[in-house]
């Protein structure tokens, strides 16, 4: 009996052992190369430099709270674009908790003196909490505040926004968005000009 046992396990342990080599180990070295080489900005995470400093990433959100930026949707991750804490707020659509949430979102933008609609992703925030894109309306929201705060001409940080809008991948897949790190570090740009 307890040789026919051993007989039945040894082939079930080897295939693990072989099986997790191969699938746990093996496999995502190959990817991980193959994407290191083939894609070396994407696979080491995208990041946004300024000369040798990091300042960001173009796939994580951040938060910029100045009146001289534009801000991006809120985060309900850890105290804000916390990477390691990445979610979303989990809060039902009927819940109290989160109409409470974004009715103080709006009341702090109607006193900033936005007016009008206002678009969802300006008040919620993103499934992994990490967005960093934020809807052109959004941008275009924000253009009094950010040109006021910065003594620019309104139409010069409008135009500024249309040039940062991307347009869903072969006009079909996704919605028109704006990367927020990308539109500040242009904004700073075009401040130095």
């Amino acid at each position: 009996m307890f040789t026919e046992l051993r007989s039945a396990l040894r082939p079930a342990v080897v295939m693990l052992a072989g099986f997790t080599l191969l699938t746990g180990v093996a496999y995502p070295l190959l990817v991980t190369g193959i994407a290191t080489v083939a894609l070396p900005a994407q696979a080491g995470g995208s990041l946004v430099r300024d000369g040798n400093r990091v300042v960001g990433s173009a796939l994580i959100g951040q938060d910029f709270t100045s009146p001289r930026y534009f801000h991006p949707r809120p985060s309900a991750a850890g105290k804000g674009y916390d990477a390691s804490a990445s979610s979303g707020s989990n809060l039902a659509p009927g819940s109290k908790d989160l109409a409470d949430r974004i009715g103080t979102a709006i009341g702090a933008l109607r006193d900033e003196g936005v007016a009008g609609a206002i678009p969802a992703d300006m008040v919620t925030t993103s499934g992994s909490g990490l967005d960093p894109d934020i809807s052109p309306d959004t941008a275009r929201l924000q253009v009094a505040r950010v040109a006021g705060a910065r003594g620019l001409p309104a139409a010069a940080v409008a135009t500024l926004v249309e040039t940062q809008v991307q347009t869903p991948l072969l006009g079909l897949l996704g919605e028109p968005r704006v990367n927020v790190l990308a539109l500040n570090r242009a904004l700073d740009a075009l401040a130095r000009r």
